[in-house]
C-alpha cells in the first residue's frame, strides 16, 4: 500500500503538483542503519546489572584527640574490668608480711599466685601456695549487692578481706604421716630432702601426725620463726587454698622464678 509523502521544501512545484496528484509513486522510505562498526559517535554505556551507579564511598576522616578523650572512659573500664577478672581467676599478687618464708621470700616481696594451676592438678609436695585462714574468726554474710561491691572495691585494693591469707610450702599430702626428729623432717617413714631450709635450724620433734584426706600439712622454709601446720594453724583444707606461688616479681633484684622439690 503506497502511503503520502510530504514534499521536501527544496522540491520544485511541478514534483509537488506530481505527488499530491499521483500519490502511487511515492514509495516506502526505509531509515538507513547506523554502522556498526564505526568508531563515530559517542561511546557506548558499559553493560551493567540496570542499577544506578554507585558513589565511591569516601573515607571516613580520623578522629581527633576529642575522639580520643570520649572514647578513654570506656577503655578504662574495659581494662579494669579485665585486670579485675584476672585477679579474681588467673593471677594475682600478693605481699610478704613476715619471716616465715626466708630465705625463699624476704618480708616486703611480692609474689605471683597461679590460681588455675589446682583446678588441673591436686597440690604437690614441695609446692609454695597461698592459703585463706582455715579458722577465721569472723564470718560475713552478704547478698548478691553487697557481695558484688565488696569485690569490686577488693579488687581495686580499697578494702581487703575479712579472712588473713598465709603463705607455706606443702610438706605433707593427704594420706603422709608427717613426722619431726630434732628438725629432720620424715614422710612415711622416709627422710625429706629440704634444700630450701633456713640456715637456722629447728632441733624441735614432732609428730607423727596423719594427714587426713582432702587436707596438706604445711610448714615455713624458716623453721624457728613460723606458725604452720604444727601449731594452731593446723590441716589445711583444699578448699582454703588460693593458688601456687611461681614468680617473685618485686623488687627488681629478687624477680625469679619459685620451685618445689
Amino acid at each position: 500500500m503506497a502511503k503520502y509523502v510530504e514534499p521536501q521544501a527544496d522540491e520544485p512545484p511541478a514534483a509537488r503538483r506530481d505527488a499530491l496528484a499521483d500519490p502511487v509513486m511515492v514509495q516506502d522510505v526505509v531509515e538507513p542503519l547506523p554502522p556498526t562498526g564505526s568508531n563515530e559517535g559517542p561511546p557506548s554505556e558499559p553493560a551493567g546489572d540496570g542499577s544506578a551507579p554507585r558513589d565511591t564511598p569516601q573515607p571516613k576522616p580520623k578522629a581527633g584527640f576529642a575522639g580520643t578523650l570520649k572514647e578513654l572512659p570506656l577503655l578504662l573500664v574495659v581494662a579494669f574490668l579485665l585486670a579485675l577478672l584476672i585477679k579474681t581467676f588467673l593471677v594475682q599478687a600478693f605481699y610478704i608480711p613476715s619471716e616465715s618464708m626466708t630465705n625463699t621470700l624476704q618480708v616486703g616481696d611480692r609474689v605471683l599466685v597461679n590460681k588455675v594451676v589446682y583446678h588441673l592438678h591436686p597440690p604437690r609436695r614441695g609446692d609454695i601456695i597461698v592459703f585463706s585462714d582455715p579458722h577465721p574468726l569472723v564470718t560475713t554474710h552478704r547478698n548478691a549487692v553487697t557481695g558484688l561491691w565488696h569485690w569490686l572495691t577488693e579488687g581495686l585494693g580499697v578494702t581487703t578481706g575479712p579472712d588473713k591469707d598465709f603463705i607455706k610450702r606443702v610438706i605433707g599430702l593427704p594420706g603422709d604421716t608427717v613426722q619431726m626428729k630434732r628438725g629432720v623432717v620424715f614422710i612415711n617413714d622416709r627422710r625429706l630432702n629440704e634444700p630450701y631450709l633456713n640456715p637456722i635450724k629447728d632441733l624441735r620433734d614432732y609428730g607423727p601426725i596423719k594427714v587426713p584426706a582432702d587436707n596438706l600439712f604445711v610448714m615455713g622454709d624458716n623453721r624457728t620463726n613460723s606458725l604452720d601446720s604444727r601449731f594452731s594453724l593446723g590441716m589445711i583444707p583444699f578448699d582454703k587454698v588460693i593458688g601456687r606461688a611461681f614468680v617473685t616479681v618485686w623488687p627488681p633484684s629478687r624477680i625469679r622464678w619459685l620451685h618445689g622439690l
